[in-house]
Formats: structure tokens, C-alpha cells, sequence
């Protein structure tokens, strides 16, 4: 009787776990950007050379819930057909809005 009682008490656990796990990508997808009221400092000027088949994703200023920290930029491989559109603060009104760098078909 206590095994069975057992049983269920994992299989509850397991079928909590695999919805948590199936809305997580749904949850990730349905933020869009990130609204401040305070202006992101000025970009960092990074110096790049050139590399074969990347494509160079500047860094960009990143809220972290009280103020802004610098995410330093890095190489991505690049992707036929497309630019890379980098990540930016946008003023809307008295706040700023955060928006991811992603691939434009060109």
C-alpha cells in the first residue's frame, strides 16, 4: 500500500515537472523587450578585426533589474540571405525599450 501511494506521488511529480518544462519555451518567446525609465549610458566602443564566415554581434547595455550592465559583444557564425541587426535601446515616450539583436533576410 505504501508503494502504490509512492507511485502516484512520483507520477503527480513527473506530470507537474513536464508542464513546467512545457510552458518554459512559451513563457521565453512571450517577452518581447524589456521597458525602463532609465536611459542606457552610451555604447562601448569595441575594436574588431575580421573573421572568415562570422559576422561581429556588438555588445549592448543590458538591464539586470536596477541598473545597466555591459554585455560585451561577440562572433556569430554568419548566415547567408541575412544581417545581423543588433541589439538596441529605443526611447518610447519618457521610457526606453529594450530589443534583442536578431537575423533580418536581406
Amino acid at each position: 500500500m505504501r508503494t502504490h501511494a509512492l507511485a502516484r506521488a512520483c507520477l503527480a511529480i513527473s506530470i507537474a515537472c513536464a508542464g513546467v518544462a512545457a510552458a518554459a519555451p512559451a513563457a521565453a518567446h512571450a517577452v518581447a523587450g524589456i521597458t525602463v525609465a532609465v536611459a542606457p549610458p552610451r555604447l562601448r566602443v569595441e575594436h574588431v578585426g575580421v573573421r572568415v564566415g562570422r559576422v561581429w554581434a556588438p555588445g549592448y547595455w543590458r538591464w539586470n533589474g536596477t541598473r545597466h550592465v555591459w554585455v560585451g559583444g561577440t562572433w556569430v557564425v554568419a548566415r547567408p540571405g541575412y544581417r545581423y541587426a543588433p541589439a538596441r535601446w529605443a526611447r518610447v515616450g519618457p521610457y526606453w525599450r529594450f530589443h534583442r539583436g536578431h537575423w533580418v533576410r536581406v
